[in-house]
Protein backbone atom coordinates (compact mmCIF):
# COMPACT_ATOMS: atom_id res chain seq x y z
CA UNK A 1 0.00 0.00 0.00
CA UNK A 2 1.37 3.17 -0.99
CA UNK A 3 1.65 6.64 1.37
CA UNK A 4 -1.37 8.36 -0.77
CA UNK A 5 -2.85 5.19 -0.24
CA UNK A 6 -2.49 5.16 3.33
CA UNK A 7 -3.49 8.69 3.89
CA UNK A 8 -6.81 8.31 1.84
CA UNK A 9 -7.84 5.11 3.64
CA UNK A 10 -6.49 6.96 7.19
CA UNK A 11 -8.93 9.81 6.44
CA UNK A 12 -11.70 8.06 4.73
CA UNK A 13 -11.49 9.86 1.59
CA UNK A 14 -10.74 7.02 -0.24
CA UNK A 15 -14.47 5.98 -0.89
CA UNK A 16 -15.10 9.79 -2.03
CA UNK A 17 -11.97 10.24 -4.04
CA UNK A 18 -12.97 6.82 -6.03
CA UNK A 19 -16.57 7.86 -6.45
CA UNK A 20 -15.44 11.72 -8.07
CA UNK A 21 -13.19 9.86 -9.89
CA UNK A 22 -15.55 7.90 -11.20
CA UNK A 23 -18.38 10.83 -11.78
CA UNK A 24 -15.98 12.29 -14.25
CA UNK A 25 -15.28 9.95 -15.97
CA UNK A 26 -18.83 8.98 -16.47
CA UNK A 27 -19.68 12.72 -17.55
CA UNK A 28 -16.88 12.67 -20.04
CA UNK A 29 -18.08 9.10 -21.49
CA UNK A 30 -21.48 10.62 -21.45
CA UNK A 31 -20.39 13.92 -23.26
CA UNK A 32 -18.63 11.98 -25.89
CA UNK A 33 -21.51 9.92 -26.57
CA UNK A 34 -23.68 12.94 -26.96
CA UNK A 35 -21.36 14.91 -29.32
CA UNK A 36 -21.11 11.65 -31.45
CA UNK A 37 -25.14 11.22 -31.26
CA UNK A 38 -24.89 14.73 -32.36
CA UNK A 39 -22.90 14.41 -34.90
CA UNK A 40 -24.75 11.74 -36.23
CA UNK A 41 -28.00 13.41 -35.68
CA UNK A 42 -27.05 16.37 -38.25
CA UNK A 43 -24.46 14.74 -40.31
CA UNK A 44 -27.84 14.57 -42.62
CA UNK A 45 -28.99 18.03 -42.68
CA UNK A 46 -27.08 19.14 -45.71
CA UNK A 47 -28.79 22.76 -45.90
CA UNK A 48 -27.45 23.57 -42.61
CA UNK A 49 -24.90 26.19 -42.27
CA UNK A 50 -21.74 25.17 -40.38
CA UNK A 51 -22.70 27.60 -37.98
CA UNK A 52 -25.97 25.89 -37.38
CA UNK A 53 -24.57 22.63 -37.41
CA UNK A 54 -22.28 23.42 -34.75
CA UNK A 55 -25.77 25.04 -32.18
CA UNK A 56 -28.04 22.22 -33.46
CA UNK A 57 -24.95 19.97 -32.11
CA UNK A 58 -24.40 22.17 -28.67
CA UNK A 59 -28.24 22.03 -28.20
CA UNK A 60 -28.17 18.12 -29.15
CA UNK A 61 -25.75 17.42 -26.48
CA UNK A 62 -26.86 19.75 -24.01
CA UNK A 63 -30.04 17.67 -24.32
CA UNK A 64 -28.17 14.70 -23.97
CA UNK A 65 -26.45 15.11 -21.05
CA UNK A 66 -29.90 16.47 -19.44
CA UNK A 67 -31.92 13.49 -20.19
CA UNK A 68 -28.90 11.25 -19.10
CA UNK A 69 -29.03 13.34 -15.59
CA UNK A 70 -32.73 12.94 -15.27
CA UNK A 71 -31.92 9.43 -15.91
CA UNK A 72 -29.13 9.21 -13.53
CA UNK A 73 -31.66 10.37 -10.85
CA UNK A 74 -33.95 8.13 -11.17
CA UNK A 75 -31.85 5.15 -10.67
CA UNK A 76 -30.18 6.59 -7.93
CA UNK A 77 -33.63 6.75 -6.37
CA UNK A 78 -34.75 3.89 -7.04
CA UNK A 79 -31.18 2.19 -5.80
CA UNK A 80 -32.21 3.66 -2.57
CA UNK A 81 -35.82 2.81 -2.60
CA UNK A 82 -34.40 -1.12 -3.46
CA UNK A 83 -31.44 -0.76 -0.76
CA UNK A 84 -33.70 0.23 1.95
CA UNK A 85 -35.78 -2.75 1.03
CA UNK A 86 -33.25 -5.35 1.27
CA UNK A 87 -32.12 -4.03 4.26
CA UNK A 88 -35.73 -4.25 5.85
CA UNK A 89 -35.74 -7.89 4.26
CA UNK A 90 -32.23 -8.35 5.80
CA UNK A 91 -33.52 -7.55 9.34
CA UNK A 92 -36.65 -9.57 9.52
CA UNK A 93 -34.44 -12.53 8.46
CA UNK A 94 -31.89 -11.72 10.75
CA UNK A 95 -34.82 -11.41 13.26
CA UNK A 96 -36.22 -14.38 12.52
CA UNK A 97 -33.25 -16.55 12.70
CA UNK A 98 -32.55 -15.37 15.98
CA UNK A 99 -36.15 -16.27 17.06
CA UNK A 100 -35.29 -19.22 15.40
CA UNK A 101 -32.00 -19.70 17.40
CA UNK A 102 -33.41 -19.30 20.45
CA UNK A 103 -36.41 -21.64 19.98
CA UNK A 104 -33.85 -24.23 19.24
CA UNK A 105 -31.72 -23.53 22.54
CA UNK A 106 -34.93 -23.57 24.97
CA UNK A 107 -35.99 -26.47 23.12
CA UNK A 108 -32.63 -28.73 23.82
CA UNK A 109 -32.14 -26.99 27.59
CA UNK A 110 -35.70 -28.68 27.86
CA UNK A 111 -35.27 -31.98 26.69
CA UNK A 112 -31.54 -32.60 28.36
CA UNK A 113 -33.99 -30.94 31.63
CA UNK A 114 -36.40 -33.64 31.17
CA UNK A 115 -33.66 -36.56 30.22
CA UNK A 116 -31.40 -35.89 33.30
CA UNK A 117 -34.73 -35.39 35.34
Amino acid sequence: MSLTDKYLNEKGLNDKFLNDIEGHLLLAATREEGRSAAARFSAPLHWLTDTQRGEVERRFEAEYLALARVSWQHTAVRAGRLRDEYEATYRDLRRRLLAGWLLTCAVAVGVLTVCFL
